[in-house]
């Protein structure tokens, strides 16, 4: 019984994030399950956590919604102190942190955070427990992920303009849509964040 328990709570999604030409673009559908239930079509998977840094969301929306709370007070906190913007890395060490000291009784999600600092465009991928990983071109999370890494390994080309990595994440999310029972939605949502500021679009599918 609790096995079965425990696999009715599983839940899918996709999200992807790519590092182009002076910018991040993050993606993600939009359906949400709770077991065999469609909870919804419109859920919203990418979280802006100030004006220059944003994360996807895969797992416990609930655990997801809280971080993002938490990430928003620290960095502000982070600026009234320091009297400049916390880092991408700062950020996503952050994260990492709280996730690493909560693992006991751990937020159950798969995170991406994207931004861009002084220092250019970033993302990072965290696991439950705190892991953390930078990657230098794309990622992906959530049941979703290996189709949409198919596409992305096959497609991306470094230097990539902000159009051509907004198109390569609409693909690699709908090919996932299209094979992951976990995946779906009528609308992809995606953040284009640059130097001046993050920008989010829904697009029909």
């Amino acid at each position: 019984m609790k096995e079965n328990s425990l696999e009715i709570k599983k839940t899918g999604t996709t999200t992807v994030g790519i590092v182009c030409k002076n910018a991040v673009v993050l993606a993600a559908e939009k359906k949400s399950t709770l077991g065999y239930l469609v909870a919804s079509k419109e859920s919203e998977k990418i979280l802006p956590l100030d004006d220059h840094i944003a994360m996807t969301i895969a797992g416990v929306s609930g655990d997801a919604q809280a971080l993002a709370r938490y990430l928003r007070a620290e960095f502000k906190l982070y600026e009234t102190m320091h009297k400049r913007k916390i880092s991408v890395k700062g950020a996503a060490t952050l994260l990492s942190n709280i996730l690493q000291s909560s693992k006991y009784f751990p937020y159950f999600v798969q995170l991406i955070i994207g931004g861009v600092d002084s220092k250019g465009p970033h993302i990072y991928s965290l696991d439950a427990v705190g892991g953390i990983e930078e990657e230098k071109k794309f990622t992906s999370t959530g049941s979703g992920s290996p189709i949409a890494y198919g596409v992305l390994e096959d497609q991306y080309k470094d230097n990539m303009s902000v159009e051509e990595a907004k198109e390569l994440a609409k693909r690699a999310i709908k090919a996932a849509i299209e094979r992951d029972i976990g995946s779906g939605g009528k609308a992809i949502d995606i953040a284009v964040i640059t130097k001046e500021g993050i920008e989010i679009f829904t697009e029909k599918i």
